[in-house]
């Protein structure tokens, strides 16, 4: 089973929000000690439950996609498709403008 982690200092949880770019307050900072902490020892915990012999995985059960094949059928012709639309433009649906040109 692995050690278990030391506590993190209020200076290395400023020293981490420094590199992130994070403005904590005093207060923060001495609430998040603590809380950092005790969120390495649960990993630690976990960490000491997973034995060599399990292989990580992301999700309890196997995951497969299911795949089928591509088959061409019939469909609206462009015209058809764009016959109900309050507006068309080049054979696409014309909506109004979302963002700026900023974008």
């Amino acid at each position: 089973m692995p050690e278990s982690p030391r506590s993190i200092t209020r200076d290395e949880v400023a020293h981490l929000a420094d590199l992130a770019r994070i403005d904590l307050s005093d207060a923060e900072l001495d609430h998040l000690a603590p809380q950092l902490s005790v969120i390495l020892e649960s990993v630690a915990a976990i960490q000491g439950v997973a034995g060599d012999d399990i292989p990580p995985t992301s999700h309890p059960l196997p995951l497969s996609n299911v795949f089928r094949a591509d088959e061409v059928v019939p469909s609206l012709t462009a015209e058809e498709a764009l016959s109900g639309a309050p507006e068309a433009e080049q054979q696409r649906f014309s909506v109004p403008r979302i963002l700026g040109d900023e974008q």
